[in-house]
């Protein structure tokens, strides 16, 4: 084991749609050089990394909306959560706004991307056509990135493969799936494929293909992905990762808990730190990560994970579990549903009474006795110098960051190997028990007969807290989302019982899609409209 008394983990205007950076460089004395190149991919990396640091954002929502977690947050905090939580704009209705920043934040990205993208024909790329491509395949798969979120949150979105502020209305979700679909085939083609962390490469692009086609499919009831890709293709790519693994490394992190640093991480016998079996970034099982470092500050530099503190447990420290703002309180159902010898459970819950937490729920929304263990903030123990004893800190300001709630360093693992084996056991591998077998013996399972309805089973199990729960209940229906989403029980808000209900009609109503923020509306002078049910 590894003391953690160091660094846990390495690391790598308002107008309408006007999100171009203040910035000193130009279109007249950039975008020339290769590593002009360079410099513009890392930019579009950087969009990335900021689009989750604003708003609630999508791997907190996905959870929000899902079957897993209720909203929870603080009992004397805003409804924003609760509203979205229960689909119903009347728990808070001025909360039009909720997801504005989330609106700004993509296009900002959407932005760098389509920059770099149209200036590559003026890139003296030294008859280095591999680079060139590499580059490219990065800029859209990123670009494909965004779309792919928009597109699941609110459907018709302003699609814009320049750079332009100007107003135009909606597109149909099918111009959108169109580019996402050209954008990944382009990178699933020409992307790298060797494995670097923190870049993209083609194995990842076609793993974001296969994703894209279960979505549209799935949500859509059709037959193909906007007559691009079909069935056998999207298969075929799953399974070119597959048999890649002898170069690429790829492959499933032999212990679950592994994964994840609060679940692979204990106190030391002498309460001095913590030790840890985390696999760390970049591990043999990340296809695509979108990666955070420690220096985050005030003055500009965003690069921490800036939502991973809204996971913590509400205000109090249980080390090696660190404190945040107490959202998405899991449903017990989802704990008590876990086969008895799934190791997955305990690797991505904290069930405060089982673990002997002596959890104050006075000041904790939608308290169920239970919260995310895969994506939280840590404590450690550090010595005080003056007074030579050892006291609780959180572990990114142990490291030296400026401040736990923007500090934080752990990645978010936006594609792992074992959903490649999943996706392909579901799209109908001759391999796919065996890939079904694999993922579920890592869990400590045994065999169980493959079929649609036992991969979706494990997949919540699998990927519970990872932002594809809800978008896995969608595309096997609307009404089944509802359905299973929908539920009446008491919880606790502030020590008190409160009875939480989710209607299925309220998801039904707006197609289990997001509302539009109202200043885009307004800034659109109305040519934007509201996605059906929320008005």
């Amino acid at each position: 084991m590894l003391a953690l008394t160091t660094l846990l983990f390495s690391a790598c205007s308002e107008s309408f749609l006007d999100s171009e950076p203040t910035t000193s460089l130009t279109d007249g004395n950039f975008y020339k050089t290769k590593k002009d190149a360079e410099l513009a991919i890392v930019g579009c990396y950087d969009g990335v990394q900021a689009i989750y640091n604003n708003g609630i954002a999508f791997p907190v929502l996905s959870e929000v909306v899902s079957d897993n977690c209720f909203g929870g947050t603080g009992n004397t905090d805003g409804l924003n959560y609760r509203m979205l939580d229960q689909f119903d704009l009347q728990v808070s209705p001025g909360d039009v706004d909720a997801l504005n920043n989330n609106w700004i934040a993509y296009y900002k990205s959407i932005y760098r991307c389509n920059v770099l993208l149209q200036k590559m024909d003026q890139i003296d790329w030294e008859d280095d056509t591999d680079y060139r491509n590499e580059i490219e395949a990065q800029a859209r798969f990123l670009r494909a990135f965004a779309y792919f979120d928009m597109v699941r949150l609110w459907e018709r979105v302003p699609l814009l493969t320049e750079p332009s502020d100007e107003n135009i209305p909606q597109s149909p979700a099918d111009s959108t799936y169109t580019v996402i679909t050209k954008d990944l085939m382009f990178a699933a083609e020409n992307g790298a494929e060797s494995v670097e962390p923190g870049r993209v490469n083609k194995w990842a692009a076609k793993a974001l293909l296969g994703r894209v086609y279960l979505y549209y499919t799935g949500y859509y009831a059709k037959s193909d992905l906007v007559g691009l890709v079909s069935k056998s293709e999207a298969l075929q790519g799953l399974e070119d990762i597959v048999s890649s693994v002898g170069t690429t490394g790829y492959g499933l992190v032999p212990e679950y808990k592994n994964l994840w640093p609060a679940a692979a991480a204990t106190v030391n016998d002498d309460m001095t730190g913590i030790e840890t079996t985390y696999a760390g970034k970049d591990n043999m099982e990340t296809l695509f990560a979108v990666k955070y470092n420690i220096t985050s500050n005030y003055d500009g530099d965003t690069d921490g994970n800036h939502w991973l503190v809204m996971l913590g447990a509400r205000g109090q420290h249980f080390t090696p579990y660190g404190k945040g703002w107490g959202a998405c309180t899991v449903l017990p159902s989802l704990y008590q549903a876990y086969e008895t010898d799934d190791t997955r459970k305990v690797a991505s819950v904290i069930a405060f009474s089982e673990e002997g937490l002596d959890f104050d729920n006075s000041d904790q929304r939608e308290y169920t006795g239970y919260t995310n263990k895969k994506y939280t903030p840590m404590s450690t123990y550090v010595l005080d110098t003056e007074t030579g004893e050892y006291v609780v800190k959180d572990v990114a300001e142990a490291n030296g960051a400026v401040n736990f709630q923007i500090g934080q360093f752990q990645d978010y693992v936006v594609m792992r190997y074992a959903d490649v084996l999943l996706m392909a056991a579901e799209l109908g591998s001759s391999n796919a028990q065996s890939y079904f077998d694999q993922v579920r013996e890592r869990a400590g399972l045994t065999s169980k007969a493959v079929s649609k309805e036992n991969i979706m089973t494990e997949r919540r199990f699998e990927f519970a807290f990872e932002g594809l729960r809800y978008w896995d209940l969608m595309r096997q229906g609307g009404s089944v989302a509802a359905s299973t989403i929908a539920v009446s029980t008491t919880v606790q808000d502030g020590g008190v019982d409160f009875q939480k209900v989710i209607s299925a009609s309220d998801i039904t109503s707006k197609r289990g899609l997001m509302l539009i923020p109202q200043t885009q509306i307004s800034l659109s002078a109305g040519v934007l409209t509201q996605n059906d049910g929320w008005n």
